[in-house]
């Protein structure tokens, strides 16, 4: 898991906006803009992965989701793991389409296999763009929500 924070201090300048709309607009705004984030993210991991088959490609997604204190969290996800322990989920069959276990072997490498990361490059390379985009997002749906 990449454990690097993204600077999100500009946030501050629109949370009197973020006050000023309803729970549910609110959510609304967050869930859109941590998606879009996360979508630049994916489609650079797409764009990165390799493709011999392109099902590991085609399992590359984006997960939004709510904590149990009520923040809204969005990640690029590769289906084919259990999401609550990230391991490989046993009861998926290694053929179904919708499993990717073997990302990480290909991300980190094995004792037979050298490393062919893709997914933090695409972190890496697009990190500044994705906080862009979700300032960007978040700004153009408080604008529509106060505007209503």
């Amino acid at each position: 898991m990449i454990d690097t924070k993204l600077d999100f201090s500009g946030l501050l300048d629109i949370s009197s906006d973020l006050d000023a709309l309803s729970k549910a607009e609110n959510g609304r705004v967050l869930r859109n803009a941590t998606r879009s984030a996360a979508s630049v993210i994916k489609d650079e991991a797409v764009r990165r992965a390799p493709k011999r088959t392109g099902k590991l490609a085609k399992n590359i997604v984006v997960l939004t989701q709510r904590t149990r204190n009520g923040d809204i969290s969005s990640g690029v996800h590769i289906r084919g793991r259990n999401p609550r322990t990230g391991n490989s989920d046993n009861k998926m069959k290694t053929k179904d389409s919708r499993n990717a276990f073997y990302w990480r072997f290909v991300e980190l490498g094995t004792s037979n296999m050298a490393a062919v990361p893709f997914i933090r490059p695409a972190y890496d390379a697009r990190q500044e763009e994705a906080v862009k985009v979700a300032f960007d997002t978040a700004n153009r749906a408080i604008d529509e929500a106060l505007t209503k």
